[in-house]
């Protein structure tokens, strides 16, 4: 074997562009590690993700550029380094990478639904993922997570998340019983969110999933104010109604400069046990639509599935419990498009919103 060289190799490298980065690999900094020993080259990939949505194809990529160097052995490994959309503020919430706000322009669409399973998703794949339930007056994480009781305070009065299924969890229903009903006002409401960001031990994070109330109030606009929000996921249904419901979603994340990673589609049809047939109960094509009215890329529709409820009711994602079923083979689609969206927008440059900030009357004002 000709003797292959540590610059050959980068060389080789330098012309595998990350497909969705449409940079290569070399100048991203994703050769993690190179060695040669002998005639063993190792080498490791560093993906933006562990969710990778095409890791298939870099890898192909990496093989055939290098096989013109005549390597005899190539023990060939990847890893996965997520990029932070810090974009060089000093955030409330250090050592977290990204936060990513899931909201709906209206409820019963299964935003939480959607939020859990696809934060269990990145978790599967070996990211580090905390999951905020954002709805302080009707919080799911306690049902979906199995969630009871209050979480531990440390000697210094900071609370650490619970751990579910690889996910660090804080919910306002841990502090509440379930037969009580939160009756707060608005300045409340903000100071309790606050809490649930400097008050609680997060850790590093790779991705913090935010579950929003449904609608455009409060909580949404105290959230921008709060802390850097990467990006936002609406989550809506296929009737032609949801266009409506898309526009109200993608006015408010427009107006408080959160940008828009992606758009899910629940419940878009019902196959009964037994037969091909797609039932459109909810009626068809209503979100893929409002995505490309808005801008907005679509990461997918997700059938209807009577164990989606099931599982959620019992505390265990549907997709960690029946990973090989249709819906949950979407939401894996669906996590590894948003994971592989949010690196492309820290690599562009595309910072997250900056706190923003607020007249006397509470509405968003303009930056000095």
């Amino acid at each position: 074997m000709t003797m292959v060289t540590e610059e050959a190799i980068r060389d080789a490298l330098s012309a595998v562009m990350d497909p969705e980065l449409n940079q290569d690999l070399v100048s991203l900094g994703m050769v993690g590690s190179l060695s040669i020993q002998d005639d063993l080259v190792s080498l490791r990939i560093d993906l933006t993700t562990p969710a990778c949505p095409l890791k298939d194809k870099i890898e192909s990529d990496v093989r055939a550029a290098l096989n013109p160097l005549g390597i005899a052995q190539l023990d060939l490994t990847f890893g996965a380094q997520v990029r932070s959309q810090a974009g060089g503020q000093k955030p409330l919430l250090p050592g977290i990478k990204n936060v990513i706000a899931v909201g709906a322009g209206k409820g019963g669409v299964g935003k939480s639904t959607v939020a859990v399973n696809l934060a269990a998703a990145l978790a599967h794949y070996g990211a580090s993922v905390g999951i905020l339930d954002g709805d302080l007056y009707g919080p799911s994480l306690p049902t979906m997570l199995n969630l009871s009781g209050p979480p531990q305070v440390t000697a210094d009065k900071k609370l650490l998340p619970m751990e579910r299924h690889g996910l660090k969890c804080v919910t306002m229903g841990s502090f509440v019983a379930k037969d009580q009903a939160l009756v707060w006002r608005g300045p409340m409401l903000n100071n309790a969110l606050l809490q649930f960001f400097s008050d609680v031990i997060w850790g590093e994070l790779d991705y913090l999933v935010i579950d929003l109330p449904p609608g455009t109030g409060d909580i949404p606009l105290s959230l921008a104010q709060m802390i850097p929000v990467g990006a936002a996921l609406i989550v809506t249904t296929p009737q032609a109604v949801a266009v409506d419901d898309v526009r109200r979603a993608k006015s408010m994340f427009d107006q408080l400069k959160i940008p828009v990673a992606g758009l899910v589609e629940n419940m878009a049809g019902f196959t009964p046990p037994g037969s091909d047939q797609v039932i459109p109960i909810f009626g068809e094509g209503g979100g893929e639509q409002a995505a490309q009215e808005f801008g907005v890329p679509f990461l997918g529709s997700l059938p209807i599935d009577p164990n989606v409820r099931i599982c959620g009711d019992g505390g265990v994602p549907v997709i960690l419990e029946d990973r090989d079923s249709p819906v949950s083979q979407a939401l894996d689609s669906m996590a590894r498009g948003l994971a592989g969206r949010l690196s492309v927008l820290a690599e562009t440059g595309q910072s997250p919103t900056a706190p923003i900030p607020v007249d006397n009357s509470g509405k968003p004002g303009c930056a000095s």
